[in-house]
């Protein structure tokens, strides 16, 4: 019978909330992050394109599970259009396609921003990671293809004009999963008759989680080695402790479930996968998904049917 490898790396658990520079890629940013914490598990919760800036959350560890719950998340954009171009990417990264002499006034543009408000129609960009017939979207577009991307339906619950530049509007947006921003600049920029694409791309938030939250690949790899930094040929430093202090509690996740506190005894029954009798006066009777702790700590994600909580996801101790 073959023997289970053992797992490789830490198990430490907790978000990571990355503030991403601009060039790096979301799958380059986990690898960074989970070699700086040797972590034994990490993914992200919502691609950033190369060219944006700004929060990517990172999950370690048992933090994982709760990718869902953040990727279902709010988000918050603030985002350059420059007008009198349109691109093939929807961004600087495209050539152009087209082109207009004529630029929109603040007035037309606020006039424009309640169509863009609400629940909307979206086409996704031929540059984006749609899946068509079992292909990217990207990948056929880099191949000199074209795919007929479907609308979609995405919500965005705030539009704001921010700033008037010469040739280029600054605005932010707080909007609902898979709303693709690079398309508002596109409509945009048609629907005002002079083309317009994505010249500065920046992710402020991603609920629940906060800029209060941010940390930078200089602070982790500080935190990591010293000032000194990694010198070359040094052994790695096997002292985690302060990039350790950097990481977010796993639970902060789960935020927005019904919360119900347990006692030691309880808890270690629900880790065991078995349902508990949850008690208290202000403790919910029904709920489809709950987030039980003891002692301030994560133990589980579960229903809870007639007041009893019923474990679905449980968390190590």
């Amino acid at each position: 019978m073959a023997r289970r490898g053992k797992k490789k790396g830490r198990p430490v658990s907790g978000w990571v909330i990355l503030d991403k520079p601009v060039g790096m890629g979301s799958t380059e940013a986990v690898s960074k992050v989970k070699w700086l914490f040797q972590a034994e598990k990490a993914g992200h919760a919502g691609t950033l394109d190369p060219l944006a800036s700004g929060m990517l959350p990172i999950a370690l560890g048992e933090a994982t599970k709760t990718v869902p719950y953040v990727q279902d998340g709010a988000k918050v954009y603030r985002f350059t259009v420059a007008w009198g171009e349109e691109r093939s990417t929807d961004d600087l990264e495209g050539p152009v396609t087209k082109t207009s002499d004529s630029r929109p006034a603040e007035a037309e543009i606020r006039t424009l921003l309640p169509k863009y408000t609400g629940v909307i129609m979206q086409t996704p960009p031929q540059f984006s990671a749609i899946k068509i017939a079992g292909e990217r979207a990207y990948d056929i577009a880099r191949e000199g293809g074209t795919v007929e991307i479907p609308e979609r339906e995405v919500e965005i619950g705030r539009f704001d004009l921010v700033e008037m530049r010469d040739g280029s509007t600054v605005f932010e947006i707080e909007c609902g999963k898979g709303t693709y921003v690079r398309s508002l600049a596109r409509d945009m920029g048609r629907d005002l008759g002079c083309y317009g694409h994505i010249a500065d791309l920046r992710r402020v938030e991603v609920d629940p989680f906060t800029p209060e939250d941010f940390v930078t690949v200089a602070e982790l790899e500080a935190a990591r080695f010293g000032e000194a930094g990694q010198q070359e040929g040094e052994p790695l430093p096997l002292d985690f402790s302060a990039i350790d202090d950097l990481v977010v509690d796993t639970g902060a996740a789960l935020e927005c479930l019904p919360q119900v506190a347990l006692t030691d005894d309880a808890a270690n029954r629900i880790r065991l996968g078995n349902p508990v009798i949850i008690r208290g006066r202000d403790a919910p009777v029904e709920a489809e998904e709950a987030c039980a702790t003891a002692r301030g700590r994560l133990v589980a994600i579960g229903a809870i049917e007639a007041g009893m909580f019923k474990p679905k996801r449980v968390f190590a101790g």
